[in-house]
């Protein structure tokens, strides 16, 4: 039973079901090209288990997503509290995760737009936060997309000095 849906895409909350098709897209290279490590499937179902935890918490989470046409889980987009250290934190972050072979669709775009349609209908957001590594431009195209705007570059608190992917860019949007 889906939360919501986009035109493609349904939204709904995770089940151990999940934990396989999430591990292939966690553990794919690609996929994980910007952040530290892939994933495997120990670490994917934490994960799983953080997301849910939130969604019981929060009301929100990195939402289960599939593709309408198919079932298929293909990642996950929506929100989650991001609480770590820094200058901008505590906040409530947009982010998105998608299978490879869904990549260049127009899927990242439709369904966090859809997130944040929901989140003005249904969640009591006034501002809504996302930030990636500064190599991820297709993230930060999807950013640029769905209307937010740039507001600094940052270096990021969990990825070790040095890294390539320490520096991230910083991107907002007021509902």
């Amino acid at each position: 039973m889906y939360l919501f849906k986009s035109k493609r895409l349904g939204f709904r909350n995770w089940t151990d079901r999940d934990i396989k098709p999430m591990t292939e897209i966690c553990a794919d290279p690609e996929v994980m090209r910007f952040f530290p490590s892939t994933m495997d499937e120990e670490q994917t179902a934490e994960m799983i288990e953080k997301f849910k935890t939130i969604f019981k918490e929060k009301g929100y989470t990195f939402y289960a997503v599939e593709l309408l046409e198919s079932k298929e889980l293909i990642g996950f987009i929506g929100f989650s509290y991001t609480a770590f250290e820094g200058e901008f934190k505590p906040m409530v972050e947009i982010g998105w995760r998608l299978a490879k072979a869904c990549w260049n669709k127009g899927l990242a775009t439709e369904g966090a737009q859809r997130c944040l349609d929901y989140a003005r209908e249904n969640l009591d957001f006034e501002t809504v936060f996302s930030f990636t590594a500064v190599l991820n431009k297709p993230s930060e195209r999807v950013m640029q997309k769905i209307g937010m705007t740039f507001q600094k570059e940052f270096d990021h608190p969990r990825v070790e000095d040095g890294h390539k992917l320490k520096p991230h860019v910083l991107y907002k949007l007021n509902l």
